[in-house]
This record gives structure tokens, sequence and C-alpha cells, in this order.
């Protein structure tokens, strides 16, 4: 750690990096602040470690016939770290907060099920342009009945809709909240089984501090006194750390250097469970050559056959990844599907060059760079190194990573719509669901769509899953919807994710959770 890290030595401290964003939940869609965020938040339900949905302030959550509205029964029992009551109210204003236009939440998309959700957030055009202007404040969808009670209705029926209410950005907040956001961000105020550790928790670009919550009354209190994530500059200096005993845990991965040893250096305390992640790179739409036209899909799936994925899982994570077969993740319900046109994701280094000089037909490459922008902090530098040279040599174009010093800083660029060139792009599933996968990254508008992807046929696709009476019947659809994906390849798919993790021997009770974090509530720790 570094000499500026002060950490109460029975508190357990984990890699981390600085968040993109001040912390409110739905403004936060990168993993460094949402492990924050899940940890002082607990929404309408949560997930198991298995990724099994239980009730978490809700008692229950009763659909109607055809899954098309909702009946929320909240504990009585349940308070904000500041004493307040944790009501209807705390989930209703925060949602319609989030709706806003003038709020500019990056995860307000995740309502847009809700009825009346386009009256609140207007209405825009795939190039963003303000079609319809906002006429009200609240969503009709959402009606209170008492404070412990509430009905959501939404615009159509959705069967898996359930399955998103314990994802963060459905978190409840406090009334404190409204009086001035922007403080909020920098000492948020929840309900979860930790809290903020003090005024000075978060250090900027330093750590993030917690303590556990005492008067929380859900089913997953902390058995440890606090936890801290370190902002690193590298995984590499982070695993240099844990080997001295100055960090506790890797979190989810360790150093990518550290693949042929850390099993070996760690024999006793370390994992390498699959979880529901995919690692991908995103070609945004705007990007010379690759637009949504047929010049644009000869190159990306040139560039997808141009890779051999299982060359970089075996010289850079030591064989500890599996290749990507569609855009999801296996590890979800269902299993890994058959999807047409997946055969794009295979090596198949001739068939690209060939799909690339017939791009060249339509509109020479010239000298043009391609480039795949990475954060250094994050361990991805070798794999985009082997990827791109990948690419260079089958195809015979100039290809190279391009650097950002950290999360953040990528992060803004691609937010921003600056970042000029493809980017790392990995995913984990906000809820147990393909659609997880599927909506945030694809659906036009939506908040992840970092690539601005947008296909009339695939939209209408996933609307129709999420109207079927179940998750098994809406799969056929999902895999139909992906096999348009396969086509277009917005972004390109490369590997599944593992939990390739260690941890200090003075741990216990330590486990991967179904995305691959640690379930931070279950570890203790032996202090000298």
């Amino acid at each position: 750690m570094t000499e500026t890290t002060k950490v109460p030595s029975d508190y357990i401290s984990f890699f981390g990096s600085e968040p993109q964003n001040p912390l409110i939940p739905t403004n936060t869609n990168e993993v460094n602040g949402g492990q924050v965020i899940e940890n002082i938040f607990t929404g309408i339900s949560q997930y198991t470690p298995d990724g099994e949905v239980e009730m978490g302030v809700a008692t229950s959550v009763t659909p109607n016939d055809d899954s098309s509205s909702f009946r929320i029964t909240l504990r009585d029992d349940w308070s904000f770290t500041n004493g307040e009551k944790v009501t209807a109210d705390s989930f209703i204003n925060a949602w319609n907060w989030a709706v806003r236009p003038e709020n500019a939440q990056l995860q307000s998309a995740f309502f847009a099920a809700i009825d009346g959700y386009a009256d609140v957030a207007g209405e825009t055009d795939e190039e963003g342009n303000v079609t319809t202007e906002p006429t009200a404040d609240t969503m009709s969808g959402l009606t209170k009945i008492s404070d412990t009670e509430f009905t959501i209705t939404l615009s159509a029926s959705d069967s898996t809709f359930p399955l998103m209410l314990g994802f963060s950005a459905f978190a409840p907040l406090p009334s404190v909240f409204y009086e001035d956001p922007e403080a909020f961000g920098e000492h948020p105020i929840g309900n979860g089984p930790y809290m903020m550790d003090g005024d000075d928790a978060w250090q900027h670009n330093v750590s993030i501090t917690l303590k556990a919550n005492p008067d929380y009354p859900g089913s997953t209190p902390a058995k440890n006194p606090g936890i801290a994530f370190i902002a690193y500059s590298s995984p590499t200096t982070a695993y240099a750390d844990l080997q001295s005993g100055d960090l506790d845990h890797m979190r989810e991965t360790v150093a990518s250097e550290a693949y042929p040893v850390y099993t070996e250096d760690f024999p006793d305390s370390h994992d390498d469970r699959p979880y529901a992640a995919i690692q991908n790179f995103t070609i945004p739409q705007d990007l010379p050559g690759f637009g949504p036209d047929e010049e644009g899909r000869l190159r990306r799936a040139a560039i997808s056959m141009s890779i051999d994925r299982q060359l970089v899982i075996d010289k850079v994570y030591f064989g500890t990844r599996q290749i990507a077969e569609d855009f999801g993740a296996p590890t979800l319900a269902g299993g890994l599907p058959d999807i047409p046109g997946k055969e794009v994701l295979t090596y198949q280094p001739e068939k690209a060059k060939a799909l690339w000089e017939q791009a060249n037909e339509i509109n020479p490459w010239g000298g043009q760079k391609f480039q795949i922008a990475y954060n250094s902090d994050g361990g991805h530098q070798l794999w985009v190194e082997a990827v791109t040279n990948s690419i260079r040599q089958n195809l015979g174009i100039e290809a190279t990573g391009k650097a950002y010093p950290t999360f953040k800083a990528m992060r803004d660029d691609v937010v921003n719509r600056t970042v000029g060139s493809a980017f790392r792009s990995g995913w984990s599933a906000d809820y147990p669901s393909i659609a997880s996968f599927l909506v945030s990254n694809y659906r036009t508008g939506d908040s992840s769509n970092d690539g601005d992807y947008s296909d009339q046929e695939f939209d209408a696709l996933l609307a129709d899953a999420a109207s079927q009476s179940s998750p098994e019947a809406a799969q056929p659809i999902y895999n139909q919807a992906q096999a348009i994906l396969m086509r277009d390849l917005p972004q390109i798919p490369l590997w599944y994710y593992a939990a390739s993790t260690a941890w200090s021997p003075k741990l216990h009770n330590v486990q991967s959770g179904w995305l691959g974090m640690p379930v931070y509530t279950e570890i203790t720790k032996d202090v000298d």
C-alpha cells in the first residue's frame, strides 16, 4: 500500500481502483464504484453467491397474471445509517429522480420498462436528439399504497423484471440525498451491511474504507469490522503487496504475470471459479471503416476471425479462460446457447484476410491504424498486445494498444465519445439473466451501449423476449437476437472470465460469488 493509505489492521483490504463517478447508485455503471455501492446499499431483493434471487428490504414481490404489474411489500424495521426509515417513498422518489433528464443518470434506462418512463425522460432519436420533451415529473407506473407497500406497473409484460430488482440501480435513497446530490456522492448514506467509515472514508485515488453497519437487519450482516478498497496503479503492484502481507485480497483476478505462479504462491488461498462475465472490445459505430454498412460488417468479421483467442488464453492466462461463443456467459441459467453465425468468433486467418480485402474493394483502408484502448491500471496490457499482434500479423495492418493511465480516464473518454478508437469493454451481469448483457450493451440508446449500436429488429426481439411468460420461453428469442449481433459484431467477444484470484492465508471463509467478486460479508481475518 502507499504511505498515505491508512486502514485499520482488522479491516480486510482489497485491490481496487478509483471509481469513475460520485457514489450514486443510478450513476454508477462500472465495477470499482459498483463494489462500494453494492456493499452500502440493499435493494428490494439481493443475490446469493450462486446468483439466486432472495428478498432484501422486501418481504415479497407479487406479480399479476401476465407479469405486467408487481406489488412490493417492504419490511417495516429497516433504516438508513442516518436513522431514517426505508419506506416505499425511498424507492419511488429515487427512481423518479434518476429518470428526469436534467439529472443525466447513466443507469436511467433500467427504468424504461416502467409505465410513464417516456413521459418523464422524454424521447430521443438514434442520434440522441430530443424528439419529445418530458411531460411529467413522476412515472405513472409507480403507485404508493402505504409506507410498506407500492406497485410497479410496466408498459408491457416482462417476466424478467423481478430479476432486476436486486441490481444496485434500484437501490433506495434517503431524503437527505435530494438536498445536495453532489455532496451525497462523496459521502453516501445507505442501508446495506456496510457504511462509509467517517468523513474521510473516500480518499480519492488512494482508498475507500467501509465499516460494518451495526444496525443492519438483513440476512447478510458483515462478519468482519470493515473492508477497504485500495487504489493501485497496477495489479502487479497489488500482487507484490499481497505477497508481502500488505494487501489481503486481489479481488477477482491476480496480475497477468502471476498466472503461472499464483497457485504455488498461495496454495491454500486461491480460486479459479468461472463467473457471469465476458471480455470483449467495442468498435464504435462511428469509427471510420466500421459503420453500420457492408464495409463495416466485413471489417468487423475480419477483425474477429483474425484473433487467435486460444493462443492468447494460453500465453496470457495459462489456460484459465474459455473462448467466447456468444455475447453472454455460460454460467447463467440455460448454459451456453448454440447461436447461428457464431463461427465468426473462431480463428480463421485466411478468411479474415479475404473479408478485409472485400472491404477494401468498397473503400480502401489506406494507412490507418487500428487501436484498442485500455486502462493500464487494470492488467489489460498483455492481452491487448497479444490480440493486436494477431490482428496485425493476419490482416497486414498496423494494430496497437492505446494505453490510458487509469480506468476513470478511459471511461471518461468512452462516455464522452472522445476515445476515437476501439476500446476494451468487459461486462459482468447486473442481474442473473442474458438480458443483462443484451439490453444494457446493445439495445438502442441504453445505458452501457457505449458503441452506439442500433438495430430495430434486434430491439423488437428483446421486447418480444421480455414479454414471454418465463425466462425459459424467452431463451429462443434471445438466441435470435444474438444471431443479429453475430452478423453486426458491435463488440468483439473474446473469452469468458474466471475468478483467478488469491488472498492472504490470514483470511477465512473466502469464496467468489456469481460475479467473480468476494462475498465480502462472510470473510474473517486473523489479527496479530
